[in-house]
């Protein structure tokens, strides 16, 4: 069988005035070996930001349709309106973007086209092509693409840190694989696998109906969960088993959280462990930052199973979590690796928070991209009310990671996105450190679910405790290791 053409279009656009003079830049470039295909750069004259950006997307994916009409594209764009508008999660109000969004729409059909925004410092091949396509307009001469030298900053665009929050969900665990697989061009062009297995996991993943934040393949059965306070678990038959942990990993992880027993572990590169620079595989990549999660201890909703995220009555910790809090804060006191203290704002996590930060000697920092999830009308419910009250509500919610608990709930994919944000922004703030994220039960599986490259439906097939400690170690090249899962050794 014929393998599909894939194609990865980074387009920007800017007006010097907004409006004013204003250009677009555009380039298609080959995801299995960074190759740029085609560049597109024109000056438009007056025009502000907005219009110039969805210009240049309308350049790029004409120039990707030119070279292979049937190709999957995934555009890639600092752009967040020209995304979100032509993902179709943000309405389109302004009269001068709606024909420009409907001409995008009709160059391709929808379901060859995926969208991700990106932190505009990973787009620097196409602004730089916008702002010479201004310079050029500016002395009264067309853009040329010989007197381009936008492809020079094409492997530092490449080469991040940290893994986007890319709409919709998130595809950002093979995206970061790719960028890696594009920043290190000359292992592809020696015959080396990687790039085009890279590149194969980031269009099956991101293309509309494969997405890691939307619904799974047609037929995946759903495990129905366990409630605790936060969120569903997996009923103990389907809870990955726990035990002695064994392995360099491990030994990584109890230096960062003061245990090496009681914990699941793994390592994740996004999409392969033969990926490149991956952990224990590759190139030393220095330091990795490491989000320690710690999910907060109980309250008087977690022994009743009860849905309980951040649209409840926001419950303090009872004595038995005030306990647990005290016995984690003295286990990582031990090791003494954490050098920050977040929190999120809920007040479960930030009295839990605050028992660590007071032995460690830290303050706490709260994050509101940490919170729960808000459970709509479900909060303070069991599994088994929400079920008899809620039926379909609940089977949707279920089925698919884009339904909403009822009466305005968030959902997974919406969770997701926030999260996926808030990973990155903290990950930009703490390179090469140690930080303790207080956090909660669907938080915490999101994140460990991202760095594995799981689908959503991972979601319903692990076991968080309260008080129990994960870590996820992030590496320079965008792959990431989960360390340690549902650790409760200090407990005991």
């Amino acid at each position: 069988m014929q393998r599909p053409v894939r194609f990865v279009v980074e387009a920007d656009g800017g007006s010097r005035g907004n409006p004013g003079p204003a250009g677009y830049g555009a380039v298609v470039l080959d995801p299995a070996t960074g190759e740029t295909l085609a560049e597109r750069a024109e000056y438009i004259g007056v025009a502000t930001n907005n219009v110039a950006e969805y210009k240049g997307l309308i350049a790029g994916l004409e120039a990707a349709r030119a070279l292979a009409p049937d190709a999957a594209v995934l555009v890639r764009m600092d752009s967040k309106l020209v995304v979100e508008q032509m993902s179709g999660r943000w309405k389109i109000k302004h009269p001068d973007m709606k024909p420009l969004a409907a001409e995008a729409a009709r160059i391709l059909p929808r379901a060859q086209v995926t969208y991700e925004w990106i932190p505009r410092e990973q787009n620097k091949h196409a602004d730089r092509l916008a702002n010479e396509a201004m310079d050029a307009g500016k002395r009264g001469k067309p853009w040329e693409p010989s007197d381009s030298s936008a492809v020079f900053d094409r492997g530092a665009a490449r080469a991040v840190a940290t893994p986007p929050a890319g709409p919709p969900g998130d595809a950002a665990a093979g995206a970061a694989a790719v960028r890696a697989a594009l920043a290190s061009g000359a292992a592809a062009r020696a015959g080396s696998p990687t790039a085009s297995v890279v590149a194969d996991t980031l269009f099956t993943e991101s293309l509309p109906g494969r997405s890691a934040g939307e619904d799974g393949p047609a037929g995946t059965p759903v495990i129905e969960p366990c409630l605790d306070s936060d969120t569903p678990a997996t009923p103990a038959a389907e809870a990955p088993a726990t035990g002695p942990a064994t392995g360099a990993a491990t030994a990584g992880a109890g230096a960062a959280t003061g245990t090496t027993t009681g914990s699941a572990t793994a390592t994740a590169t996004g999409t392969a462990t033969a990926t490149a620079g991956s952990p224990g595989w590759g190139p030393d990549m220095g330091t990795p930052a490491t989000f320690v999660l710690l999910r907060h201890g109980e309250t008087a909703l977690t022994p009743q199973k009860r849905f309980s995220g951040s649209g409840g009555s926001d419950p303090e910790l009872s004595a038995a979590g005030r306990r647990q809090a005290a016995a984690v804060a003295e286990a990582l006191a031990a090791r003494g690796t954490v050098q920050t203290v977040i929190s999120s704002p809920l007040r479960r996590c930030r009295e839990t928070a605050q028992a660590v930060a007071d032995r460690l000697g830290l303050r706490v920092t709260v994050e509101e991209g940490l919170r729960e999830v808000d459970f709509g009308a479900w909060e303070g419910l069991t599994f088994a009310e929400v079920r008899e009250r809620f039926p379909d509500d609940l089977q949707a919610w279920l089925d698919s990671p884009r339904a909403a608990p009822t009466g305005g709930g968030e959902s997974f994919t919406a969770a997701t996105r926030r999260i996926s944000a808030t990973r990155d922004r903290l990950l930009a703030a703490h390179a090469g450190r140690t930080v303790l994220l207080v956090t909660h039960v669907t938080p915490v599986k999101i994140l460990v679910r991202l760095a594995l490259g799981a689908p959503p439906e991972a979601l319903f097939r692990m076991e968080l405790s309260a008080a129990s400690l994960s870590a996820v170690a992030y590496y320079a090249d965008g792959n990431a290791s989960v360390r340690l899962l549902n650790d409760t050794s200090h407990l005991r």
